[in-house]
């Protein structure tokens, strides 16, 4: 997946901001609606893996399933569960239900880990981040490794010239399995950033899951980088990915202005359903406004609404240059259109300058409907504040579960002016999973960060189970 910027910002609200008065603290919030029927729970399952508060700060940066196990990445040293402890290098997996067992999985990797994806079986995972071994076997930023030893798989390339930040395993109905893989580097596995060369694919690149070879699925010749008056220093790069439910879709975030010969920036929409990858029409020039000079790129994350007809999108960035209160794109739970052309948000919920880093969102089959989005936010609904609780703002620590059709925050029953979901803020939720049994959250452990839904000691995971 990718690393998340550490400022304090994002957004919420139901409108874009124009016109509003100064910051007043809100009682009670408005607009705020119940939450959809049982849903995704409030209160957690107990006993998932855990960091210990009084650690170094460790984070995991991505969870992902396959099969009935859960795996965790980023950058850690130590997991607990129960009375026993760990030692686990970046790298972990678990059983996907309760008692949530540690498994004996420990490859040793010696660096941060951002973002992991699967082979077909499950038998080996891909591995991504900025790393030169796995298992004492050398490798650069990229690995195969066994997901029964942890070894490498030699038979896969492993050499990215700089930091990955995100993995996707996508299998193209026209063209086969590909692994898409984006990050800094301008060179991978052999795939030269030289012009002229036989491949030119910097930044983003199809490997075949078998040779990690570049297989020619993804040529996109991505550059540029944000420049206007004021920006602080950004480098061209890919940053994470949201695959649709259809699986023939993804979207792609960085830093860049120029994707398959089309404008582009903050993100794009790559079809991956043909005999090759190509930039759809959908866009929106609301991604070519500016946030805070000091966070020029602050698309963090992106998710599907199960249908694939609406888009929600998590973003950092504080608020616009010259501006005291939120505005534009930033610190903001976004909604648009998935129709593939140029489109407007359908709704923006602003958190008041802070940072939301990962969403998800799931449908009615469990009585609930619900866009969640996850970051280091204090308040939701705050178009009226900017570090402070404006008017007709609700608290929100940490996570918050909007309506789909308006971004109206689902608000606690017992507590009408607070949010109904609840996590510790730390470093802010890096990633989001929704699986057929709930929403896994991955989190930190940064300055006591232990509680979600009020209950301690879930520093790293948390998972909030779907309702009888």
């Amino acid at each position: 997946m990718r690393r998340h910027l550490i400022a304090l910002c994002a957004g919420a609200a139901l409108m874009a901001v124009s016109g509003v008065g100064a910051q007043t603290a809100a009682a009670a919030g408005s607009g705020g609606v119940p939450a959809p029927g049982t849903g995704v729970l409030a209160k957690p399952a107990l006993g998932t893996p855990n960091f210990s508060v009084n650690d170094p700060t460790e984070q995991v940066r991505q969870l992902a399933e396959c099969g009935t196990t859960m795996y965790a990445v980023g950058s850690f040293s130590k997991i607990y569960q129960g009375s026993s402890t760990f030692a686990r290098q970046n790298v972990f997996s678990f059983s996907a239900t309760a008692p949530f067992t540690m498994t004996s999985w420990a490859p040793n990797v010696n660096g941060i880990v951002n973002s992991i994806a699967f082979n077909s079986d499950c038998s080996d995972a891909y591995i991504g981040g900025q790393f030169t071994s796995v298992n004492g076997t050398a490798v650069k930023n990229i690995a195969e490794i066994s997901t029964s030893t942890g070894n490498v798989v030699q038979s896969f390339a492993h050499n990215a010239s700089a930091q990955v930040e995100t993995l996707q395993a996508v299998n193209s109905p026209a063209n086969g399995p590909h692994l898409l893989v984006g990050g800094y580097y301008k060179t991978i596995n052999g795939s030269s950033a030289t012009p002229g060369a036989p491949t030119y694919d910097p930044y983003m690149t199809s490997l075949d899951p078998a040779t990690g070879t570049d297989d020619q699925f993804v040529h996109l010749n991505i550059s540029g980088h944000y420049q206007y008056s004021g920006v602080s220093s950004n480098s061209t790069r890919i940053y994470n990915q949201a695959l649709s439910n259809g699986g023939t879709l993804d979207l792609v975030m960085g830093d860049f202005t120029s994707v398959g010969g089309k404008s582009r920036q903050q993100i794009f929409e790559l079809n991956v359903g043909g005999s090759s990858a190509t930039v759809t029409g959908w866009t929106s020039s609301e991604f070519n406004g500016h946030c805070a000079t000091t966070e020029p790129f602050y698309v963090q994350a992106a998710s599907w609404s199960p249908g694939d007809s609406n888009i929600y999108i998590a973003t950092t960035g504080r608020q616009p240059p010259g501006t005291k209160l939120p505005g534009g794109l930033c610190d903001a739970a976004v909604a648009f259109p998935a129709s593939p052309q140029a489109v407007s948000h359908t709704w923006i919920n602003y958190t008041g300058c802070d940072s939301l880093f990962s969403t998800a969102a799931d449908d009615s089959a469990h009585n609930g409907s619900t866009a969640y989005f996850a970051g280091h936010e204090r308040w939701s609904m705050n178009p009226n504040g900017c570090n402070g609780q404006g008017a007709g703002a609700y608290t929100a620590s940490g996570l918050e579960g909007l309506q789909p059709s308006t971004g109206a925050l689902y608000v606690n029953p017992k507590n009408k002016a607070s949010a109904y979901y609840e996590r510790s803020r730390g470093l802010g939720a890096d990633d989001m999973l929704v699986t057929s049994a709930g929403l896994w959250i991955a989190s930190d452990n940064l300055g006591n960060s232990q509680t979600c839904g009020n209950t301690s000691g879930l520093s790293g995971i948390c998972f909030l189970p779907y309702g009888s």
